[in-house]
């Protein structure tokens, strides 16, 4: 399997970097490119670029007063817990800094020493023991490979001094809504959310930037909201419109259009894990847009963040459950199921409710409960009891570990044309299609005992348990019924600490680039900080307080002062705030695989925006599949042809075994698991990407067609045009110039190329080469796959 992938890998190489090197050396010749390809970047002089961050030293401040989980915990958990964490059979000295009660534990023989005395350095263990010369006595000890900083021992030794006051963990503390700060410049704040950043910066002797431009301002907020870039016409409105609402009209207008539903739906997918196939060796094709579809519908009609996962976690036993609600629980069948003959039937079977419970722990919750499967978590405070416990909500399920290769997984429905007409009118059933059977939940095996399994063996039971939560999350009440219905309500009690501040933050995320927690996944003890956790918190209850709704805090968010700055760039700024942590400007993200290709299709005019429906197959180097196969199921990738190879990227068929190759190339997960933060990458094969891409390629021709069938305008014109398509700008005098000459020596270089086989572009004309070329040269520029 490993040579067939690596045989897959450089099938793909070898399919983009011919035409690729072809071009650049056309590019040498026609002296365009003097100093390599990454030097044509036409747009980074002063139009909002971030400069290249860069690591630089600073003297770190002791804080007044030392905090234990924003100070002390990180030090202690990165250092020290090797030796002197949860791990019993890793513990050494009978000391153990993870609980309160180990840190002051009395030590030694007699019991007279301790490693912590609060407000007592001197007969602090822990003090002499970190500030020891002695190699034998030193901690950490040498040969972990761990050391502090002068800065860490200090903060060490100023936390004991000021009386070592403990803390449980931030997310496990119940979040709490304080009043809005006092800030330096209330005329600067436009909601709530500047108060809590202005006073960040207040303290760190920073101020906000300047308002971005309106070019860049909304087509920010169009990526953001839709996962399409806006019309020229949509940005000549927005500009003539001098009105103080102006913006905000713009924000309405597509909270209310369904490709916002389009682009949050795209998002779910990867936390959902979707796929159009089973995974595994053979990777047969199943049946889940219809899930999909819904998932689109409850975005566009705004449905409650507490409905919109209750009834993915328990459709099914909502009383009396609608068709609707039902599908809804097909979140939960996403997982892979395998078709290979020879494996054990139960041992699969365990593995899908491993993966509901670790992807429903994850997703709402934020934890990495899968780390407790096979013993108590290292980290954070879940036992392995407490796993399995979790774990049997979803083990009820009649299903099997090993389906036939013609069989549909059960449980599952059938929708006809005559459901969709009647109540699930939001599904997009063709014509052609009589009926689909899609995968859902259903308790059919209420008896099914759940045990506590020894190292995670599915055929090696322990203790019975029943099912139950976290207690340090929150206990689960004896009033909540004990299947995923009562679950599902324990998510969104007033008193979970967790599911609003993990949904506000992911949500912060996708706005903001990074979330206030940046580690998205993991709001447990070796997680990150957050950066701003007065805000968290306010977002958390506000959300809670408003109802669960979604479209209200995204639209707090983009309308705030600090999500409208430019994300120009100071050396000052740069050097005390490298990564953007104290949002003293504008970050600049990159677009997603999915809007990198929407962009292309919009602006050229090729899009299909049409809503839902059966995935489709777009362009795809030759043979990929066959390449990966076992002989058995889905062997040779047949590209559509007509409007389906135009649409929007969510509805890109998804073969998990080969995942469709730009958007991997550009990021996006395997959808083997779920994902709540995808990668932030630059590559060379992600240039290869957009140089050769067929359906770039495709896009770049269209667009230039379309441009050149336009009467009356000059060659400037048509530049100005296509640039400002593609970029949401119009190009300065000297970018005008530069591409006029490339326009000029890809004419003159038409001859040599036209007849060339390996060549990307293949026009009729001489003009339609030149500006294919340049359209293509416009989209690899870096302006072009940016957001603002």
């Amino acid at each position: 399997m490993t040579n067939r992938k690596n045989k897959n890998k450089w099938i793909l190489v070898l399919y983009f970097i011919i035409p690729f090197i072809i071009v650049i050396l056309v590019k040498y010749s026609i002296g365009i490119s003097k100093d390599g390809y990454q030097s044509l970047m036409i747009g980074d002089k002063g139009h909002d670029s971030e400069k290249v961050e860069t690591t630089t030293t600073k003297i770190l401040k002791l804080p007044d007063t030392v905090d234990f989980i924003f100070h002390v915990k990180p030090i202690l958990s990165d250092r020290c817990y090797l030796c002197h964490g949860p791990d019993e059979e890793t513990r050494e000295a009978g000391l153990r800094f993870d609980t309160k009660e180990g840190a002051f534990a009395a030590l030694g023989k007699h019991l007279d020493r301790h490693a912590i005395v609060p407000g007592d350095v001197k007969s602090s263990m822990l003090v002499s023991k970190i500030n020891s010369t002695d190699p034998e006595k030193i901690m950490p000890p040498k040969n972990s490979n761990l050391s502090l900083t002068d800065y860490e021992k200090q903060i060490l030794t100023k936390w004991i001094e000021q009386g070592a006051v403990w803390k449980d963990h931030w997310s496990f503390v119940q979040p709490q809504k304080k009043s809005l700060p006092q800030v330096s410049n209330p005329k600067w704040v436009s909601n709530e959310i500047d108060y809590f950043i202005l006073k960040r910066l207040d303290q760190e002797g920073l101020v906000p930037s300047e308002k971005a431009k309106k070019e860049k301002l909304i087509r920010k907020v169009y990526f953001d909201l839709t996962g399409l870039p806006p019309t020229p016409s949509d940005i000549d409105n927005f500009i003539k419109d001098t009105n103080a609402n102006a913006y905000e009209k713009v924000v309405d207008k597509l909270l209310a259009s369904p490709a916002y539903g389009e682009r949050m739906a795209s998002s779910w997918l990867d936390v959902a894990r979707y796929a159009d196939t089973h995974g595994y060796q053979d990777d047969l094709e199943r049946v889940m847009w219809p899930w999909r579809d819904w998932v689109i519908s409850a975005y566009n009609r705004n449905m409650p963040y507490d409905q919109f996962i209750k009834w993915q976690l328990a459709g099914d036993l909502m009383p009396n459950a609608t068709l609707e609600q039902v599908l809804a629980t097909g979140f939960n069948r996403n997982h892979k199921i395998t078709q290979e003959g020879g494996v054990i039937d139960e041992e699969y079977r365990v593995e899908y409710v491993m993966d509901r419970a670790n992807t429903t722990s994850k997703a709402i919750i934020g934890l990495t409960m899968e780390c407790a499967r096979c013993h108590d978590h290292k980290y954070d405070p879940i036992s392995q009891k407490e796993y399995y416990s979790f774990y049997s909500f979803f083990n009820k399920l009649n299903e099997k570990g090993r389906i036939e290769y013609t069989e549909i997984p059960k449980p599952n429905i059938k929708i006809t044309h005559k459901e969709v007409k009647e109540v699930l009118s939001f599904i997009n059933l063709p014509d052609s299609i009589k009926e689909v059977d899609v995968m859902v939940m259903k308790d059919e095996a209420p008896d099914r005992k759940t045990y506590v399994l020894k190292r995670g063996q599915y055929d090696a039971p322990l203790e019975e348990v029943f099912p139950s939560t976290p207690k340090v999350v929150l206990p689960f009440s004896d009033s909540l019924p004990k299947n995923r219905l009562g679950l599902a309500d324990w998510f969104f009690s007033d008193k979970n600490t967790l599911t609003a501040r993990v949904e506000v933050n992911r949500m912060w995320q996708h706005i903001f680039g990074v979330g206030i927690v940046s580690t998205s996944a993991d709001f447990g003890s070796q997680g990150a900080l957050p950066s701003h956790p007065a805000l968290l918190d306010w977002l958390a209850v506000t959300f809670r307080e408003e109802g669960w709704d979604m479209k209200k805090m995204y639209k707090r968010m983009v309308m705030s002062s600090t999500y409208q700055q430019t994300s120009k760039v100071t050396p000052e700024l740069l050097e005390a705030d490298p990564g953007n942590v104290f949002l003293a400007r504008s970050s600049r993200n990159k677009l997603s695989a999915e809007m990198i290709r929407d962009n292309a299709l919009a602006v050229s005019g090729l899009l299909i925006n049409k809503i839902g429906g059966p995935s489709v197959k777009p362009y795809q180097p030759p043979g990929l599949w066959a390449e990966t196969t076992s002989g058995q199921g889905l062997t040779k990738y047949i590209q559509d042809t007509g409007e389906n190879k135009y649409r929007r990227s969510l509805y890109t068929f998804w073969k998990r075994t080969v995942p469709p190759p730009s958007m991997m190339t550009f990021d996006a997960p395997t959808r083997d698991l779920c994902e709540v933060k995808r990668q932030k990458t630059s590559t060379p094969l992600q240039a290869l990407v957009m140089l050769n891409d067929p359906q770039l390629i495709e896009a770049a021709e269209y667009l230039a067609k379309s441009t050149l069938n336009e009467e009356g305008l000059s060659d400037k014109d048509r530049i100005k045009s296509i640039f400002r398509k593609i970029t949401s700008r119009f190009p300065d005098e000297e970018e005008t110039n530069e591409l006029m000459q490339y326009l000029e020596d890809a004419e003159t270089n038409f001859e040599i190329s036209k007849n060339d086989a390996t060549k990307p572009i293949i026009v009729s004309s001489k003009l339609e080469y030149a500006y294919t070329t340049l359209t293509s040269l416009i989209f690899n520029l870096d302006e072009a796959i940016i957001k603002g």
